[in-house]
């Protein structure tokens, strides 16, 4: 018994090293990206550059309390933006995604520029290390971009519907006690480890 339990036990184990491999034992998971334009870059990834979208940039504002423009204007019924509010917003949202768009434009040229240059044959240490230096250029100037945009928020805003705005987000203070909208509360407490 003891040996049974301990042969289950190491296949357990080894089952996560087996999955990564399972259903491309001679592929890869890459299998179908070699047809993208731009092999770096999703279709989806392109289309968010290119509309100004935030691609997961300000996260670190996001999810330490600094909303960002787009998700207040979607929820500023919920959150009870005022009108004078909802204009100063807007026009911090549309002066954010023009300069992302403008920014996510030179992001997408300069992944093209290494695409090409291995398409091509002619990338080199030196080149690489040139475009790979504008490629991150871009993106921390993008970065910025979505980042510095979350810092205009917070003073058009009350305590009051800040926290609303946490809530609305599931980004409540205390998980425990506040449950998203949509959530089962005893399975969200579970989930959460409350007691």
């Amino acid at each position: 018994m003891k040996r049974l339990l301990l042969f289950a036990f190491l296949a357990a184990l080894s089952r996560p090293a087996d999955a990564q491999h399972a259903g491309h034992a001679y592929g890869s998971p890459y299998a179908g990206q070699e047809t993208r334009d731009i092999k770096s870059l999703s279709a989806d990834d392109i289309g968010e550059l290119r509309r100004g979208g935030g691609w997961g940039l300000a996260k670190a504002a996001e999810l330490n309390g600094v909303p960002g423009p787009a998700h207040l204007l979607e929820l500023k019924d919920e959150i009870g933006l005022d009108p004078g509010q909802i204009a100063a917003i807007e026009a911090i949202f549309e002066k954010m995604r023009t300069e992302a768009a403008k920014e996510g434009e030179r992001l997408i040229a300069f992944e093209r520029a290494i695409e090409t240059a291995f398409r091509d044959g002619t990338a080199t240490d030196r080149r690489l290390r040139d475009l790979l230096r504008d490629v991150e250029r871009s993106r921390a100037r993008l970065r910025y971009i979505h980042l510095a945009t979350h810092l205009s928020t917070p003073p058009l805003l009350t305590r009051a519907q800040l926290d609303r705005y946490a809530d609305l987000r599931g980004y409540a203070r205390d998980p425990c006690a506040n449950a998203p909208a949509g959530h089962d509360a005893d399975l969200w407490r579970r989930h959460n480890g409350c007691n």
